[in-house]
């Protein structure tokens, strides 16, 4: 039986806690989301799905978008009604031993979006 890397293994953990949102998870410059998560966001926000090896026998649906332009992709799917939990890198990747910690430190919602830029004048 196939086993998750480590690094997918900490992303099933952090989703586990946050099943009920897309999970934008930060590597390097992107947000990427895996699984179920990747497909609807690739549907959703009209982004190329692709796939990673994750320790698994098939590779797991992935999709990702910069994290420089990661506002106009939440207010898109938030916009849709979608909850989008940011899983943010807590610690310098060069200082890591290891994995590099990884928090949620956002969840945006409908409710809970802040950026005036996606506030609907007309609204």
């Amino acid at each position: 039986m196939a086993q998750l890397t480590p690094m997918m293994q900490q992303y099933m953990e952090t989703k586990k806690q946050y099943h009920d949102c897309i999970l934008f998870y930060r590597l390097g410059d992107f947000y990427e989301m895996f699984f179920d998560d990747a497909i609807t966001a690739s549907r959703e926000l009209e982004i190329t799905l692709t796939g990673k090896d994750c320790g698994l026998e098939e590779r797991a649906p992935m999709c990702g978008v910069p994290f420089h332009a990661v506002d106009s992709y939440l207010n898109k799917l938030v916009s849709k009604g979608y909850k989008v939990a940011i899983c943010e890198q807590v610690e310098d990747p060069k200082l890591a031993k290891g994995l590099v910690k990884r928090e949620v430190i956002r969840i945006v919602t409908p409710g809970t979006n802040l950026n005036t830029q996606a506030l609907d004048a007309d609204g």
